[in-house]
């Protein structure tokens, strides 16, 4: 474990390696789970605000569930998330491009109409962070669904946190970021 200010974070999000290879995996993270995205309490407020610029990109059946649960709801341990259209079905915010999984949220950022990339759980995917009461955990969560990405990432030598750079700039600030930089050559030591 290495420590930055007051985060603990794994070895393996230097270790590791990872990109994204949606052409392989048809974002299946969006898909596969017992809960949704974790959000922060000002992501809640967040969505509210956008809901009606990401409407045109929901499937119908997302907006039932919206209607009957919000746009976020608490998971069985006590958590904020966004809802899931079924149990263990994809998130409200996933459509279907190509029989590609995306984030409506994602699309409308892209398209300039926000300006919410998407929860920041799900930009920091796939590090979770587990707040404590002096300091927050990140850890690499590695999940079978994403082995296309282990592999590219391997084959294209990217680290987990340099996959991650504008999710990690985004939740902790560009120093954090050149910490992880500066430590990175310790890794490659070993």
């Amino acid at each position: 474990m290495i420590q930055i200010e007051d985060k603990i974070i794994s070895r393996d999000i230097f270790e590791q390696h990872f990109c994204c290879d949606l052409s392989k995996c048809e974002g299946f993270c969006c898909v596969e789970g017992q809960s949704g995205a974790p959000l922060e309490d000002k992501e809640t407020a967040i969505l509210e605000k956008i809901l009606p610029v990401i409407i045109p990109f929901l499937q119908e059946k997302a907006l039932k569930v919206i209607e009957e649960k919000g746009v976020w709801e608490t998971d069985t341990d006590g958590e904020k998330v966004t809802p899931l259209i079924d149990k263990d079905a994809e998130c409200v915010y996933a459509y279907f491009e190509n029989n590609i999984c995306k984030c409506a949220i994602e699309k409308a950022y892209n398209l300039g109409l926000i300006d919410f990339p998407k929860p920041v759980s799900c930009h920091l995917y796939p590090i979770r962070i587990t707040k404590y009461s002096d300091f927050e955990a990140l850890n690499y969560h590695n999940w079978h669904v994403c082995k296309p990405a282990r592999d590219l990432g391997y084959k294209s030598k990217i680290p987990v946190f340099r996959f991650l750079k504008e999710a990690i700039i985004r939740k902790y600030g560009e120093r954090f970021f050149e910490e992880m930089e500066e430590l990175y050559p310790v890794f490659l030591k070993n």
